[in-house]
């Protein structure tokens, strides 16, 4: 009998503790949203194509994370918890299967979308041996650059070189286009405009760029006295502070100025080799219709060596071995980006006047392809 009684006593008492202490379900952590997706895996052919992915979450907003590069991803409804990933796989050109992902979060919930695409039979694209291509920019969808991909810059004339032109972001006061998408290429417009010069500066991945690579565009050059067309490499994030120009590092693949018709050029500047003092390293040739005809510009860089083409046939040939090692000499150990622009004037376009009467000019590239070892 004691034991009963004792045994019904903390039973009570347990009941009671739990209904102080316990917690309702309205004071309970709220639980982590859930993420289904439809379909969860895509198969794509070679020639790529447009899938439609659904999206279901218990949370109250979603969206897309990270996707792989060669992917193309917008979302649809993403403050509603049912809604649309619109994924965009392009040709495959490597003679690789390839593989990508494209995430799904909401809230700390996170789902993974794989995407798989067969192999070309053939590459579509030139490229060295054991280098698959890992970015492009064809320009053959929508009529501006794709602000993902790229980045104006802003600056007034005078900024360097003596340069004339303004740079601005995509327009110019008036509204009148500095760069534009237009029959598959990028052009960069450079024109007169209530008595200023206004033209194009873009940069490629500014933030990331790529360390050592085979980069390759097809460019069409503008014609005219004053013209300063340019295909060139900077390094990303860098301290000017503590590694000014030309300390930093520069890369030129393509320049060409319209006083000297169809002579196109490479360069490298370093601390030790550059122009300030008469010691970079250069080499052009004369090609009979650059200004006015496509043709293809490219760099080889390595750890050891940078390599520039035109149509194939090299151009500069530099190595480190011959240069030296040390930072003031081979500063090409970091990441850069690739620029186009169309300069007016300055220090070398300028250098025997310019004639205004030639704008306004544009400059023309087809594609723009990156490539790096397998």
């Amino acid at each position: 009998m004691r034991q009963f009684m004792l045994s019904t006593f903390l039973l009570s008492l347990a009941v009671a503790f739990s209904g102080c202490g316990g917690s309702s379900d309205e004071d309970a952590a709220p639980a982590m949203p859930s993420i289904t997706v439809s379909p969860e895996t895509i198969s794509a052919p070679v020639e790529g194509g447009t899938y439609t992915v659904t999206v279901t979450t218990t949370g109250r907003e979603w969206g897309k994370g990270e996707s792989s590069d060669f992917l193309t991803v917008t979302a649809q409804n993403t403050a509603s918890q049912t809604g649309t990933l619109t994924i965009t796989v392009p040709a495959n050109p490597e003679t690789e299967a390839r593989t990508g992902a494209v995430t799904v979060m909401s809230g700390s919930a996170r789902k993974t979308i794989s995407v798989t695409q067969a192999a070309a039979e053939v590459p579509a694209y030139y490229a060295p041996e054991g280098y698959k291509l890992v970015w492009q920019d064809e320009f053959d969808s929508g009529s501006e650059l794709n602000q993902n991909d790229w980045t104006h810059e802003v600056q007034p004339k005078g900024w360097v070189n003596n340069e004339l032109q303004n740079y601005v972001n995509h327009k110019s006061p008036e509204g009148n286009l500095v760069t534009e998408i237009k029959n598959g290429h990028l052009q960069i417009h450079c024109f007169k405009e209530s008595g200023k010069i206004y033209s194009g500066r873009v940069y490629a991945q500014v933030n990331s760029g790529w360390q050592y690579g085979y980069f390759e565009a097809s460019i069409k050059l503008p014609k005219g006295k004053g013209t300063w067309p340019a295909f060139w490499m900077m390094p990303v994030g860098n301290d000017w502070s503590t590694n000014p120009w030309p300390m930093c590092g520069e890369i030129d693949i393509m320049e060409e100025v319209g006083v000297v018709p169809n002579e196109v050029s490479s360069s490298i500047h370093t601390q030790d080799y550059n122009h300030t003092k008469n010691t970079q390293k250069t080499h052009a040739m004369t090609i009979a219709d650059a200004e006015g005809a496509f043709h293809t510009y490219a760099l080889l860089w390595t750890a050891d060596e940078i390599i520039t083409y035109v149509d194939g046939t090299e151009q500069l040939h530099v190595t480190k071995a011959a240069l030296g090692s040390d930072h003031n000499q081979w500063p090409f150990h970091y990441a850069f980006y690739p620029i186009f622009n169309l300069a007016w004037g300055g220090d070398w376009g300028g250098m025997q006047g310019v004639d205004e009467s030639a704008l306004p000019i544009t400059m023309e590239v087809d594609y723009i392809r990156v490539f790096q070892k397998r």
